[in-house]
């Protein structure tokens, strides 16, 4: 299998995904949209995004989610959850994606992804808008994880890596996680694991345009 990826938070979540697991799986740095590229990968993928998962027979599998789970899978790992357990998994993949995480990628695309790649301005009526749906999902989740550990269980599964998508880049979006305490010690459980907090280690993958 081969995971196209770049440093960006959807494909940093699929290699670590890969990486956690264990996974036999070539990685390769890709850049999609460069004029002789775009062909190639808008056959693996009709958006031409990143990550792009090219199993053994050829077929490509695309989206994080789809990948984390295939993934998962090949390894016989119970990090997707399956059984009695997958149901509240997916109800945080899909909280995350509608609440929390969503909050986040709305503030990091501002402060972010638009100044990296020189997209416009800030648009600072959007930045409050993403920092009032973070607050509002940050207590949410502070409260739940005051209780346990990790999300789903009694260990860290795909849910905690998707619901983190987007803090290795709070650099960037400069998301207030100090207010919420049990947030903060959540996230520092999991950037203990080395799959997760430097899932590029030893990878060819050309840093990020930095934030000017």
């Amino acid at each position: 299998m081969k995971l196209y990826f770049s440093r960006n938070p959807n494909p940093r979540l699929a290699v670590a995904v890969a990486r956690y697991l264990d996974v036999n799986v070539e990685f390769e740095f890709a850049s999609p949209f460069a004029p002789e590229k775009l062909e190639k990968f808008r056959r693996l993928n009709p958006n031409i995004s990143l990550p792009i998962l090219v199993e053994e027979e050829g077929k490509s599998l695309w989206e994080a989610d789809a990948i984390a789970c295939r993934l998962s899978r090949h390894a016989q790992s119970d990090f997707w959850r399956s059984g009695d357990d997958e149901p509240e998994m997916i109800r945080w993949l899909s909280w995350g994606k509608e609440h929390f995480a969503f909050a986040c990628d709305m503030v990091h695309f501002e402060r972010g992804t638009k100044q990296r790649y020189g997209i416009g301005p800030i648009d600072q009526g959007r930045v409050e808008e993403g920092l009032r749906h973070f607050r509002t999902a940050a207590a949410i989740l502070d409260a739940v994880l005051a209780e346990q550990q990790w999300l789903v269980g009694n260990s860290v599964s795909y849910a905690d890596f998707r619901m983190a998508t987007f803090l290795p880049f709070n650099d960037a979006a400069r998301l207030p996680l100090d207010d919420y305490p049990s947030v903060r010690r959540w996230y520092r459980r999991l950037d203990e694991i080395d799959a997760w907090r430097d899932p590029f280690k030893g990878l060819d993958a050309p840093e990020l345009p930095p934030v000017p």
